[in-house]
């Protein structure tokens, strides 16, 4: 499979994608409207922050806790489900009158069925693409979410200006509700990857397995934390430029579609085997410059380039792929998504606390060096060829029925 054209003729593609799109749109329209309600209500930017973000920490502990259900459900009854409660949820913001604490409870079931959709989602991404499918696939999907959220940012901003932050949403609410529909009628009714029923004992075997192995700890390693320390540089871009940082934020979002759109579409296996390291370099190394005074459209032009090295983790997805038995990959690919997420986080509070002490530009150029440290210790081990690592199962099959 090497064409877009090849990718939306697979069956059950075009309504996976068409529903994913849905539902980042809506997601992005509910943080918008959430953050502005949260604000409004409170005058606290730390608590409008968190409104918006906040499902991402509710990730955190969800990987800790309900991951295994990843595998452990039949993938179109789950993504149908989860896209009802982001409906759901929508509608509940939007009622007037409702008090702090239950705004701040619906993120964190937000975020819950966003852990579990997402992993749901990747793992049957993997079973409807044809072998060597998977990083077009993803890469698509990649960039959909960047071109969606960039809509979706746009018209929650004009919603706002015209209607109360209520309205938007109901709107979301609807886009969800759309996204449920589609994936109920587009994809087909397949069985669980794994058996045995989910549970935090379940979650933890897992994911202590998906680490223990070398192999497969070097790449979530390598995912993981040098583009976390990287996000930490993007998160500096306020105080670096405060007129343009806008700028700096819409050339780091067309490098990474760029490099997304490349690694998928254009590089073949063996040359995304190689290019793995080389974007992980790209990814840092121009951030150095950032120790010197850059004009805006230099700027914009040096992070543009460092962020088509985020192509890699598109790249390390496929190698972790093939690391893993088909009946984790869920479980796999959400830690993989969700440690990602906490890296970033890890990242920017790290970038807050250095650039108390030393200017932005400074600051940036550290993390720069330490995400390069990361990336060189990692390399060797990238190297490695992954043939002697045998594929992770999930339920063994001498394993007693209560530990499963």
């Amino acid at each position: 499979m090497r064409t877009y054209q090849d990718l939306f003729r697979t069956p059950e593609f075009t309504p996976l994608f068409a529903a994913s799109c849905a539902q980042v749109a809506s997601t992005t329209l509910n943080g918008l409207a959430l953050a502005t309600l949260v604000y409004a209500h409170t005058d606290s930017p730390l608590l409008a922050a968190l409104s918006m973000f906040g499902p991402s920490f509710a990730e955190l502990v969800g990987a800790t806790t309900l991951l295994s259900l990843a595998d452990r459900v039949r993938p179109r009854t789950a993504l149908t489900l989860t896209a009802l409660a982001g409906g759901v949820a929508g509608l509940a913001l939007a009622l007037p009158g409702m008090p702090l604490w239950a705004m701040f409870a619906v993120i964190l079931a937000l975020g819950l069925a966003g852990l579990i959709g997402g992993g749901v989602r990747y793992g049957l991404l993997n079973e409807i693409v044809p072998p060597h499918g998977y990083v077009l696939g993803r890469s698509v999907l990649n960039i959909s979410v960047g071109a969606t959220q960039i809509a979706g940012f746009a018209l929650g901003g004009v919603l706002l200006a015209l209607v109360t932050p209520r309205a938007a949403p109901a709107i979301s609410a609807a886009l969800s509700f759309a996204a449920a529909l589609v994936l109920w009628r587009g994809l087909s009714a397949r069985p669980a990857r794994a058996s045995g029923r989910p549970s935090v004992a379940a979650t933890w075997r897992v994911n202590r397995q998906l680490l223990a192995t070398p192999a497969r700890r070097v790449v979530y390693l390598a995912t993981w934390v040098p583009n976390g320390l990287v996000v930490g540089c993007e998160a500096l871009f306020v105080p670096y430029a405060p007129g343009s940082a806008a700028a700096l934020f819409v050339a780091a979002a067309l490098g990474m579609l760029f490099g997304d759109l490349v690694a998928g579409r254009f590089l073949p296996p063996q040359a995304r085997r190689r290019s793995v390291s080389p974007l992980r370099f790209l990814l840092a190394l121009p951030y150095l410059l950032f120790v010197l005074p850059l004009g805006t459209p230099i700027a914009a032009g040096v992070v543009a380039v460092a962020s088509i090295g985020f192509a890699s983790t598109l790249l390390l997805q496929e190698r972790l792929i093939a690391l893993i038995g088909e009946d984790v990959r869920g479980q796999a690919l959400g830690l993989h998504v969700t440690g990602m997420k906490a890296m970033q986080a890890v990242g920017a509070t790290l970038a807050g606390l250095i650039a108390q002490y030393l200017p932005a530009g400074a600051t940036m150029a550290v993390l720069a060096v330490a995400s390069l440290a990361v990336t060189a210790l990692l390399t060797p081990a990238l190297r490695l060829p992954p043939h002697g690592t045998p594929q992770l199962p999930a339920q063994p099959a001498t394993a007693p029925a209560g530990q499963r």
